[in-house]
């Protein structure tokens, strides 16, 4: 029975098969066609046979690994390595046939290539998942067969194996590298200018051409007897919370991905950056209830926590209830934050619902509300109209997007800061109004 389930029969064969056919169907008009396709009939069995003998002779006649890592990052593209060799004595052909994950939707993958003794192969394919979660990598097939190419043998190798994957594990090291070589503006981050002394004292140097005057130091001037000026840094481990709506207006997908995960990756990356420099960070989840909580902490293992409980994230197909959210900040945040709600309201009516409780979450902390603009809107709204219903459409496009400027105009009417972004142009945006309100000394 095992014999039966490796075995199957090359495409060449039937082109064999083909022309013994025709050989048959030709005698019937030249009868001296007849002996020979008999012939022909006979040597072909027992080629058929003898590939059968060759291909099955050894048990162990090719090895091949699927090399996956420990995590896939979500939306982004990552690498899989096949590792492959054989040990029949003869020129192999290979055909492998990955079963991918049923999160993939992928059911064409086939390699093929040519192998000889000995020698070890290896290639590379890359798949990009859109959702989270655990992602099921079924049998790794390989096909081999003899230069007769009459029959395959098949090899099953590594069945059902798991990986996880996590929030965009690949954008937060990107970030992470430039947040540590202080290169964050290669990517389109600002440099902000820094306004007033709100920093923390970090030492006294002497003065060099540039620096603020209004920073000179008399006492170590009068002491030293040449000109001294204060040097501050930013104040450092000040908390910051990442709070995530994950109710149902975070479900809405662009480019495959739902708004939530957008959001998850950016608080990821965010949260790594705020780590790295010397903040504290934590993260709020919620939607009809509050299903994360993590406290803000200044530890760089800390970002393990956080990574764990993003993990697990999902929206639900309910509407958040923001007093819930407004209590818990309230009973749990003690020390003024730095607030940064990512939500998405499609229509005033739905921010003023919930404005109250934004206004009391920024009479003590600072609050950012993050939400995003529709990008099939804006080019809904770039195209030319060319009949009536195409001008009825971009006309309620308009009016969508006036909208987001007017909600977005309500907010900072009464202090609220806001980010209105579209979802590809999130992360940049979150850590540009963070370095924003450090430099400002906002918080």
């Amino acid at each position: 029975m095992k014999f039966l389930k490796a075995l199957y029969i090359h495409n060449a064969f039937f082109t064999y098969i083909a022309v013994l056919c025709a050989s048959f169907i030709l005698s019937y008009w030249i009868s001296d066609i007849y002996p020979i396709a008999w012939l022909l009939t006979l040597v072909l069995l027992g080629l058929f046979l003898f590939d059968i003998f060759i291909l099955f002779s050894s048990s162990e006649s090719i090895k091949a690994q699927r090399a996956l890592p420990k995590k896939l990052s979500n939306s982004d593209v990552n690498p899989i390595q096949i590792q492959f060799e054989s040990f029949y004595p003869f020129k192999t052909h290979i055909t492998i046939i990955d079963e991918l994950p049923v999160q993939f939707q992928k059911r064409d993958f086939n390699y093929s290539t040519v192998a000889i003794k000995g020698e070890k192969k290896q290639f590379d394919y890359s798949v990009r998942p859109v959702d989270r979660g655990e992602y099921f990598f079924g049998n790794l097939n390989v096909y081999a067969s003899s230069p007769l190419r009459i029959i395959k043998r098949r090899f099953v190798f590594q069945k059902d194996q798991m990986v996880p994957v996590y929030p965009s594990i690949i954008q937060m090291q990107q970030y992470d590298f430039l947040a540590i070589s202080n290169r964050l503006s290669e990517i389109g981050l600002k440099k902000i200018r820094k306004i007033g002394h709100t920093q923390e004292f970090e030492q006294i140097k002497d003065y060099v051409r540039g620096d603020d005057i209004r920073t000179l130091n008399w006492k170590a001037t009068a002491k030293r007897n040449q000109l001294m000026v204060n040097q501050y840094q930013d104040e450092k481990s000040q908390p910051v919370y990442s709070i995530i709506d994950t109710g149902r207006v975070m479900k809405m997908p662009f480019n495959g991905l739902k708004l939530l995960d957008y959001a998850i990756n950016s608080a990821l990356a965010f949260s790594n950056v705020t780590l790295k420099r010397n903040d504290k960070t934590g993260l709020i989840s919620f939607s009809k209830q509050i299903e994360n909580f993590v406290p803000a902490v200044q530890k760089i293992t800390h970002l393990n926590t956080i990574l764990e409980k993003l993990y697990r994230i999902d929206t639900a197909f309910t509407d958040a209830d923001f007093g819930l959210l407004y209590g818990l900040v309230k009973r749990k945040v003690n020390h003024r934050s730095l607030l940064l709600l990512y939500t998405n309201f499609e229509h005033m009516s739905s921010l003023k619902r919930q404005l109250p409780y934004l206004l009391g979450l920024a009479k003590k902390h600072v609050l950012v509300v993050i939400f995003f603009q529709n990008s099939e809107l804006e080019s809904l709204i770039d195209e030319d109209a060319e009949d009536l219903q195409a001008i009825y459409h971009k006309t309620i496009a308009e009016k969508f997007y006036l909208e987001k400027k007017l909600m977005q105009k309500e907010l900072q009417k009464y202090g609220i800061q806001t980010i209105l972004t579209r979802p590809e142009e999130l992360t940049i945006n979150t850590i540009n109004k963070y370095l924003e309100i450090k430099a400002r000394g906002i918080l």
